[in-house]
This record gives C-alpha cells, sequence and structure tokens, in this order.
C-alpha cells in the first residue's frame, strides 16, 4: 500500500478532522498548513516552506519544537512508566513535579490535584472553593465573581465564569452564571488616569459586588496581569494585590487563573509573584509541559486541602481523570521547570524582551496603532481600524499574509500580539519584527 503524499494532508484533514476555534467552511478556500515537522522556533509544511512559531502554538511552546532536553526526558520515561492511575497509586514524576512547584511558592502553595487541560483546571478550581465553603458550614457560598472580558475556558463551568461572548453565548442557556466585575484593563484610563487609577476603579466596583452578595460569594477569579482571550489586556499590579485584600476581608477565596500567564509569561515564573501575594487556588496549564503533552493542576493552599480531610468519603473531594498525572507529562514538566533553572531563563527573558522592545519600534510607533504594551514576554497592540466592525475580517487577512511571511501570527480581533518561545536569538528577534511590521503594511494597503 502506497503511503499518501504529504501534500494530501490538508484535503485528507478537511474531509476527516473538526479543527477547533474554526468555522470549518471558510477552510475551503484557505486550507489549514499541513505542519510535517518542528524545530527549534520553527514549523515546517508539506510544500518545504517553514513558520517562526510567533505565538508559541497557543501559547504552549515555551522551549521550541522538538527540544532535545524534553526530547531525552521523555524517551527516558518511556523506559519506566507511561501510565498508571493516580487513584490508589503514586509514582516519581508527580511526587517530584508537585514538591518542586510548591517550592516555588515557597511552600504557601503545597498540594497539587492535576488534569489534563486549562478548563479542567478551573473546573476543579471552582468546584474544591464551593466544596470547601460546605465542608466548613458555608453552604451558602456558591456563586463567583469574574472580570468583564474574562476568559477560563469553554467547558460549562469555566464558561460560566467567562465573560467572552462569542465562545459563552450559544451556551448561556446552560450555564450558571458568574457576577461580573469591571475590567481593570489599563485601555479603558480616561484622561489623566493612570493603569493604578483604573485598578482603584475596578477594585471599587469588586467589594461592592462582595457586599452586594456577602455570604454567597465563594470565589473570585482572576486572570492576573494579563486578560489574554480578550485581546491581551493588561493591568496594574495593585489589582491583584488589591483582589487578595477584598477577598481576605468578606471571606471569599482568591483563584488565580494562571494558565497562559504562568510559567515566565509574566516575566515572574507565577504572574501573582509580582503582586507580592499568593491566592488560594491557583490554575497551571498550557506552558508547564513545555508544550509536549496535556498537563494541567491545581495548586491548593493548606487550608483548601483540610476542608476535605475526613474520614467521611463525602467530604473528600471525588473529581478524578483518567490521564491524571500522567507520568510521561509530569517528566515533561520536570524537565520545562530544570531548563528554567539550569539556563536561567527568567534572567535571559528579560534581556530578550529589551531586543524585542528596540526591534518593535516601528509598529509601536505607528500612527495606525493604539495601545502598544508588554507585560513580560507578551507584546500586544491595537490597530486602529477605519470601520472597527471589520476586526474579525482584519484579524483572518492578517493571520494569512503572516504565514505568507513565515510567521504563524493570529491576532486577536484587532490586537496583534507576540508570544513566543523563550529560545529566541537577537537575530531571529530582528527579523520577527520586521516581518510582522510587513505584514501589517500589507495587510494594511
Amino acid at each position: 500500500m502506497t503511503a499518501p503524499l504529504p501534500q494530501d494532508m490538508a484535503s485528507r484533514s478537511l474531509r476527516s478532522v473538526w479543527h477547533p476555534c474554526t468555522q470549518m467552511r471558510r477552510h475551503e478556500s484557505v486550507p489549514p498548513i499541513a505542519v510535517t515537522h518542528g524545530h527549534g522556533a520553527w514549523l515546517h509544511d508539506a510544500d518545504g516552506r517553514r513558520y517562526l512559531d510567533a505565538i508559541s502554538s497557543w501559547w504552549v511552546n515555551l522551549f521550541g519544537h522538538t527540544n532535545a532536553r524534553i526530547n531525552g526526558a521523555l524517551v527516558d520515561q518511556l523506559g519506566k512508566l507511561e501510565h498508571a492511575m493516580l487513584a490508589g497509586f503514586t509514582h516519581e514524576p508527580v511526587v517530584a513535579l508537585s514538591e518542586k512547584l510548591s517550592a516555588l511558592t515557597g511552600h504557601a502553595l503545597g498540594r497539587c490535584f492535576y488534569a489534563s487541560d486549562g478548563a479542567s483546571a478551573v473546573e476543579i478550581a471552582l468546584k474544591m472553593s464551593a466544596h470547601a465553603w460546605r465542608n466548613a458550614g458555608h453552604a451558602g457560598k456558591t456563586e463567583f465573581i469574574c472580570v468583564a472580558g474574562g476568559y477560563h475556558g469553554e467547558t460549562l463551568g469555566a464558561l460560566g465564569v467567562t465573560d467572552t461572548a462569542l465562545f459563552r453565548a450559544p451556551y448561556e442557556a446552560m450555564l450558571r452564571p458568574a457576577h461580573i466585575a469591571a475590567s481593570p484593563d489599563a485601555r479603558l484610563a480616561q484622561p489623566g488616569e493612570s493603569a493604578a487609577d483604573v485598578a482603584a476603579r475596578a477594585l471599587a466596583d469588586v467589594e461592592q459586588l462582595l457586599q452586594r452578595h456577602r455570604g454567597r460569594i465563594a470565589a473570585v477569579i482572576v486572570e492576573p496581569l494579563v486578560q489574554c482571550a480578550s485581546g491581551m489586556a493588561m493591568h496594574d499590579v495593585a489589582y491583584v494585590a488589591g483582589l487578595r485584600r477584598l477577598c481576605d476581608a468578606y471571606g471569599a477565596h482568591l483563584i488565580a487563573d494562571e494558565i497562559a500567564v504562568g510559567c515566565g509569561r509574566s516575566g515572574s515564573f507565577f504572574a501573582c509573584e509580582q503582586a507580592g501575594i499568593w491566592p488560594d487556588l491557583l490554575c497551571l496549564s498550557k506552558g508547564i509541559s513545555g508544550g509536549y503533552l496535556p498537563l494541567s493542576l491545581v495548586m491548593a493552599q493548606e487550608h483548601i486541602y483540610q476542608a476535605f480531610y475526613d474520614d467521611d468519603v463525602r467530604r473528600g473531594f471525588l473529581h478524578s481523570h483518567s490521564y491524571t498525572g500522567n507520568p510521561l507529562a509530569c517528566r515533561a514538566a520536570l524537565e520545562t521547570l530544570a531548563i528554567f533553572e539550569d539556563e536561567h531563563v527568567l534572567e535571559r527573558n528579560r534581556r530578550f524582551a529589551q531586543t524585542m522592545d528596540a526591534a518593535l519600534l516601528p509598529l509601536a510607533q505607528d500612527a495606525r496603532i493604539a495601545h502598544y504594551r508588554r507585560t513580560g514576554m507578551i507584546w500586544a497592540c491595537d490597530v486602529i481600524l477605519p470601520d472597527p466592525t471589520d476586526a474579525a475580517t482584519f484579524a483572518r487577512r492578517f493571520a494569512q499574509q503572516a504565514a505568507q511571511n513565515g510567521l504563524l501570527l493570529r491576532p486577536i480581533g484587532n490586537t496583534i500580539y507576540l508570544m513566543p518561545p523563550y529560545i529566541l536569538d537577537d537575530e531571529q528577534a530582528q527579523w520577527l519584527a520586521r516581518q510582522a511590521y510587513a505584514t501589517f503594511e500589507a495587510v494594511m494597503r
């Protein structure tokens, strides 16, 4: 039997694969790119073209494709243990990973509960919060506060605390909605206001909700420092610190969704570090396995864990996933953490960010650009469109033009953003910036 040609991959995919976050009909005119292999920052297609992965393949691939260190760790683990159920059993990779992550928080968050994707981690955190309050005798605390424009995943519980209409609206009747607090997005600053002023106004709105629904709020959930899916909305660090104070004052848990902004993306390993606080529950996924295998987890403070610790099984946290704590995924995560430590990644990223800032000056200073901004290793700016309703069309055209220019870039509406892997050198940074600006110029003609 003759193997199919690589060039046939896109058409075969359209006959058999239902692609995520996609209107499939559009692929009839613009087929998906048939990727055959990747190495470093580059993805290669069946036609011999290559694309610099400037968004880390949906924000997960921190250290490049086919990373030698992670590859080696996985090969070693394959010869030992590929999977074992975590109920009643344990294994070295999951124990070591939990210990290392806890140590990174100074053991403030000492318990790790595992799943396989970000939305599942959010579901776990929501359930843990409400159930912990129930076990503590506060069964009425079952409601949540989320932030306007926030995104926490697309399972039903996660959608309930998501304020992104595109994803939420079709399922509204199936959801248990949260209370939506004003956004701290620094772009909302009025004349004379700073980002800290916007954060203060947003915190006042959260406090009003906590007062109005006193005794019913289980937790406030937030993406610390950057609300990614809503257009890389960045806010002042004082907002995160303020949420901690309000949650303590009104008896609510604080859930930090660091699925996208954790693992160094915000500039520190955990975004909450920059606010000098720790949440009650912290969700991690995406970059934690270096982009290799599905893995997510919720880190909990000890008081959350103790709320479930009892002889009565009904007071336990009876949540499970078949692949919870998968040894291969945990081993990939352990090697990812080792790379952070051995290669001084956070320090290198700070130096690289300055190079990237300088390279992006032509884009940042263009009169057709508003709100150029950066947090850690996330760059974003908003394109001023003659017709704001054309944002979705602009995003599609930009992504297509970027691919022609050798870049994987996918704007969110009129927001162009970069979230590159942590391995680019200065020459690649210059090339990425030039190609991004050339793409912008071509699309805006």
